[in-house]
């Protein structure tokens, strides 16, 4: 069976004296993407004022399914915060279906070649 799994890989920097608003997000966030059956793995991490979400759909069309489910919590999380750097790792098949969708956001697309996925 062929891998399809998409990493979306954003990094926000807070805005100074935000986080705790920022934190606050988190709970809708996380509520939101667990209805979505496409969704492997959800979590965000923390470096001082830097947050990144870790995430990982089946294939290109749950990854954009996320972002238009999550769309109102994310408005609010980027008045908050910034995106620094937005990173998309999937097969090449996959990142085709994701460049246009994607190509406001500016992404950096990384192909995945090889490997494996228990």
């Amino acid at each position: 069976m062929a891998d399809t799994c998409c990493t979306l890989v954003p990094y926000f920097k807070v805005h100074e004296g935000r986080m705790d608003d920022f934190k606050r997000l988190g709970p809708s966030f996380e509520e939101k993407t667990l209805t979505e059956p496409g969704c492997l793995h959800y979590a965000f991490s923390f470096n001082g004022d830097e947050v990144h979400c870790r995430e990982g759909y089946v294939d290109a069309a749950a990854l954009l399914h996320h972002l238009d489910n999550v769309g109102s919590v994310l408005q609010e999380a980027l008045k908050v915060a910034d995106i620094t750097r937005l990173e998309v790792h999937a097969p090449a098949a996959e990142l085709e279906k994701l460049r246009g969708p994607l190509a406001k956001l500016n992404p950096a697309f990384f192909t995945v070649e090889g490997g494996f996925r228990r």
